[in-house]
């Protein structure tokens, strides 16, 4: 069945799946709600963000599609599928694919998606050329109080970019910095004890996700973090969650005995639309005026003994 735009016609649907969307963008999810909710459809007016909804229809069933691209990013991330109760929907690979094509089309090199490794759409993202290059897990960390640290974490100032991409250098393994992009600018949170903390942040109307960095030999992170999430500015009463990627996962023992909640694990996976090389180029070197270079000689190699 061909695969359309979202178009007038498929308002009825949008309402009637609100609530069956399966998210594919696990931090938007749990700090923005459904992608086909209020919240959620804002998005579309949104003039520094692509985003697309695709429809596919067969058997007298539609299921749809969406995905989102930051301007300026090198990679795109799916959105949602729902009704997740047809995620054996025959024609599912093909709206994907069809999302991933209109990625191409923005500029985007990758395009990504976070899915339980249980669920029927961890196939379908395989059967539509998707692998799984990390794990992730998403913990409630609302509870966790600063305690009686004496650190303190302070914003990032863009005088620190530097020491943080230096950090993520030492983290990030080497093969996923094309899907993991570095840090550019100056946003989220750095430890004062050293450049060996560093936590990216997103916000929205239902809760606050955090991503880390952090050193193996940073020491007393329970306390770090707990006073970073008792300290968050303008947290009111919103749920926190920290994401622990599997080239971390040296930081679940640590929450886990902080009493904080492990969500599902997920896998992370991405599909690649484009390789960028960087072709060597032969720069023609440049002579100070003035100055004139004598060549070298050479008159007589002597190999022997003397």
């Amino acid at each position: 069945m061909p695969i359309r735009p979202l178009d007038l016609r498929d308002l009825p649907n949008l309402y009637r799946f609100r609530d069956e969307a399966i998210g594919l963008d696990t931090a938007r999810i749990l700090t923005r709600g459904s992608p086909l909710g209020a919240a959620g459809l804002i998005s579309y007016v949104n003039p520094s963000r692509h985003i697309h909804t695709a429809v596919a229809e067969g058997d007298g069933v539609a299921v749809l599609g969406g995905i989102i691209h930051t301007l300026g990013e090198t990679f795109a991330k799916l959105l949602y599928i729902a009704p997740a109760s047809r995620l054996d929907h025959p024609d599912l690979p093909a709206l994907i694919e069809s999302l991933v094509a209109e990625a191409g089309s923005w500029g985007a090199f990758h395009v990504i998606a976070e899915v339980e490794e249980t669920s029927p759409a961890f196939l379908a993202l395989r059967q539509a050329g998707f692998s799984m290059y990390a794990w992730q897990r998403m913990w409630d960390v609302s509870q966790l109080n600063s305690g009686q640290a004496k650190v303190r974490w302070e914003r990032m100032r863009e005088i620190q970019v530097a020491a943080v991409q230096s950090l993520y250098q030492q983290i990030v393994p080497p093969l996923l910095h094309p899907v993991e992009p570095m840090p550019k600018h100056a946003t989220g949170f750095i430890c004062n004890e050293g450049v060996k903390c560093y936590v990216n942040w997103n916000a929205g109307v239902n809760g606050i996700a955090l991503l880390p960095l952090i050193h193996p030999e940073a020491v007393e992170v329970g306390a770090k973090l707990g006073s970073l999430v008792g300290n968050l500015p303008g947290r009111r009463s919103r749920p926190v969650y920290l994401c622990v990627r599997s080239y971390q996962a040296w930081l679940e023992p640590v929450l886990a005995d902080l009493g904080a909640s492990a969500g599902p694990r997920q896998a992370v996976m991405v599909k690649h639309l484009a390789r960028l090389i960087k072709d060597e180029q032969t720069v023609r070197a440049t002579q100070p005026a003035g100055v004139s270079v004598q060549p070298s000689h050479l008159s007589r190699m002597d190999g022997g003994k003397k």
